[in-house]
């Protein structure tokens, strides 16, 4: 008899993405320790091009994490005291937090209920003459609906940051995340579809040169020459070590991305096939554009108790995010009350993200569907 440890199938499995690429990896970080530079070097603006290039951006600038890729964007934009922000209350907690620790106020608009991502609809009522940016964030791996989205800002010469920390080659309209809004963000945790050996992120700008060099000097404590300083900074830079990592991985991302999309597509085939989907588990749709899949997040029927029945058989799965962020007890004081954004707050009950890591097997997806069909068959 087969036992449990041998059916376990993690949500990610970074060992198995490491393995083959040891070699390649060790020799890059290797190539820094012998150099024994580590800031800002050359690896760093050699993995600047290639997501320049990637995304088809104009600028890339490496940074420590996504979140200080959000944080130092709004600084280069000169967003603080009085300004607003619209952005989404169904997404992780630095998205607001940046907004928050600016000295702004965090506007939320809910979320398309099928997309996971913000309801475009919704944003040209939440603009006020106080409006500073609209960031969308493009959730799962999945592009938010930039048209409507860039129309309403261009009409009132708002400035678009894309959230694309979970989106790193995703496409809307034919156009790769980080080069579609006037700036976009990307986080590169290891548990991203590109992910470091530690945090670290990068921000792009599609054409605006200008901002691209304040982003470069915020990200160097204001500097552009060592100990003079035009504006005030921080400490944002990007490790030369992650970079050098980083550049080896990136090679693979797109190899990685196809296997996520075949896992994607196999998953809504197997659901299907058990009499699953629909009625106890509602699938992600997948949009026209390219999707990465960063997550492959379900709506479940009974979704607690389906967790704990996952977890129970060695299945990984995950909650992203049980808690909207205007129920959050920080984000209080922004009188939100329950009820204001019904679709956050019915994703944030019964959303669940199971296993889609390019590694995962067929017997792995067939074990996840086998379990979850248990639970709801007996």
């Amino acid at each position: 008899m087969t036992s449990t440890t041998e059916q376990a199938v993690p949500l990610l499995d970074l060992v198995a993405q490491y393995r083959p690429l040891k070699a390649e990896i060790m020799e890059a970080i290797e190539r820094v320790a012998d150099s024994q530079g580590f800031v800002l070097g050359p690896e760093v603006r050699a993995f600047e091009e290639e997501i320049a290039r990637y995304c088809g951006a104009g600028h890339a600038i490496g940074v420590s994490s996504g979140t200080d890729a959000l944080l130092v964007a709004m600084m280069a934009l000169g967003i603080g005291a009085g300004d607003e922000v619209i952005t989404t209350p169904y997404t992780f907690f630095s998205t607001a937090g940046c907004v928050h620790r600016l000295g702004a106020r965090v506007v939320f608009v809910d979320i398309d209920p099928e997309t996971f991502n913000i309801d475009p609809a919704g944003i040209e009522r939440a603009i006020t003459d106080r409006t500073r940016a609209i960031m969308p964030v493009h959730l799962y791996g999945r592009c938010a609906d930039m048209e409507p989205i860039l129309d309403v800002a261009r009409s009132r010469a708002i400035p678009v940051i894309e959230d694309a920390a979970q989106s790193l080659g995703a496409e809307a309209s034919g156009v790769r995340a980080g080069a579609i809004g006037d700036v976009a963000c990307f986080s590169f945790y290891p548990a991203k579809n590109l992910g470091a050996f530690g945090d670290s992120g990068m921000v792009t700008v599609r054409e605006d040169e200008r901002l691209a060099e304040t982003i470069r000097i915020l990200r160097n404590h204001g500097s552009r020459e060592r100990y003079f300083h035009p504006l005030v900074g921080g400490n944002f830079r990007l490790d030369e070590i992650q970079a050098a990592v980083l550049r080896v991985k990136l090679r693979h991302l797109d190899a990685w991305s196809d296997a996520r999309r075949a896992n994607a597509e196999a998953y809504t085939r197997l659901f299907t096939e058990a009499g699953l989907a629909g009625d106890a588990v509602q699938l992600p749709a997948a949009p026209p554009d390219r999707h990465i899949w960063n997550q492959y997040v379900i709506r479940a029927r009974r979704r607690d108790e389906l967790v704990e029945h996952l977890r129970s058989n060695a299945i990984g799965c995950a909650i992203y995010y049980p808690l909207p962020l205007h129920l959050q007890e920080c984000f209080a004081y922004l009188g939100y009350p329950e009820g204001a954004f019904p679709h956050s707050e019915r994703a944030a009950r019964e959303t669940l993200a199971i296993p889609v890591y390019p590694e995962l097997t067929a017997t792995q997806r067939e074990r996840v569907v086998e379990v979850i069909g248990k639970f709801y068959n007996g």
